[in-house]
């Protein structure tokens, strides 16, 4: 295990700045995902951790010590890349000896190694095949064999299961889940995914523009986004966000007062609540929704409604049957409720 620490990371592709001064610690045996979309830096920031990518400037740190200036190889880390990147010629077993025997181990340690990582895989039966001759779940644990067989003190994984079906996905999330945990080594995994980022990880290192908008435990994000990016990028649907006017003990939005939200000074403010704690029917803080569309799940109605001309969305266990033109009367849970100042978009209560 180790700890890894991050101080005022820079990139710049020449005057195009991509990492704005990151800074983060991650503990000892700790899993993080690095989450958000294309082109705000996180694969950069996993390539620079790497040894991959040169840092324009700040530090990196594995127990307590700057690998920054040490290359790939000196810096005890393994990488899961997004394609499987593995030796065609190669059985499996050849793949994941292949770094063992560059590192110039002798032959009984690295048969030790490999059987002992094959059978935590579940690899042990396809030691013999070649890469063609096993499956897309296959393919990727024997990457991640190779990654492990290292024993590194830490783990990076670039979008691992990007090029999986969704259902093997789901499958592999778990596996690469557990495994961690039982060998319990410090793991940064980047994905564009905020599932994957959610259901597998510790902490949730969201990133926008190359900065860091929070940085916290799934249901942290989930349940206090930070700001409104967060709240926006956070959820499927994402939280409903609308603009609201500070009235005196509370705000006044979709033409409903709302006083138990929060004594605010700023007069401009955005009232987030997420698509299941809207509920439909008259109650305190009502208002009023004429249906666009619904889209039955199976486990859930999601329904897109026209208040006012804003557009919300709803997501509701009971199957009621809507038509679209329909109005409905709804009101949001009072303890859901979220505020933000609509100038920083920081987080108000």
């Amino acid at each position: 295990m180790a700890h890894l620490s991050v101080r005022d990371l820079r990139k710049s592709f020449g005057n195009v700045e991509v990492l704005h001064g990151i800074s983060a610690d991650i503990a000892d045996g700790e899993f993080v995902a690095v989450l958000g979309e294309s082109g705000c830096g996180k694969s950069t920031f996993l390539r620079i951790l790497a040894g991959l990518e040169e840092a324009s400037s700040g530090d990196v740190l594995i127990d307590g010590q700057s690998v920054i200036d040490r290359s790939p190889k000196e810096r005890d880390v393994a990488m899961v890349f997004q394609t499987y990147a593995l030796y065609p010629h190669m059985t499996v077993r050849e793949n994941i000896d292949f770094p063992l025997e560059l590192s110039g181990l002798d032959k009984a340690e690295r048969a030790r190694r490999i059987e002992a990582t094959a059978a935590t895989l579940n690899l042990t039966a396809y030691l013999d095949r070649k890469p063609r001759q096993l499956s897309g779940g296959q393919r990727q644990r024997v990457a991640m064999g190779r990654a492990i067989v290292r024993e590194p003190k830490v783990f990076l994984f670039d979008e691992p299961l990007s090029n999986l079906d969704a259902k093997l996905r789901v499958a592999m999330r778990s596996e690469i889940r557990l495994l961690q945990q039982r060998l319990k080594v410090t793991s940064v995994y980047v994905t564009h995914d905020q599932v994957e980022a959610l259901t597998m990880s510790d902490r949730v290192m969201l990133l926008n523009g190359g900065r860091i908008e929070q940085f916290a435990a799934p249901l942290e994000l989930y349940d206090r986004p930070a700001n409104v990016f967060v709240a926006g990028f956070v959820g499927s649907p994402p939280m409903n966000l609308v603009d609201a006017v500070a009235t005196g003990g509370g705000v006044e939005a979709l033409g409903t007062a709302f006083p138990s939200v929060a004594a605010v000074r700023a007069p401009d403010t955005v009232l987030g609540f997420r698509p299941e704690h809207v509920r439909i029917g008259e109650a305190p803080h009502a208002f009023e929704g004429k249906v666009i569309l619904s889209e039955n799940s199976g486990d859930r109605l999601l329904i897109v409604l026209d208040a006012g001309g804003t557009q919300l969305n709803l997501s509701l266990t009971e199957r009621v049957p809507v038509r679209p033109g329909e109005t409905l009367p709804c009101h949001v849970l009072p303890e859901h409720l979220h505020l933000f100042d609509r100038a920083s978009g920081q987080r108000l209560n």
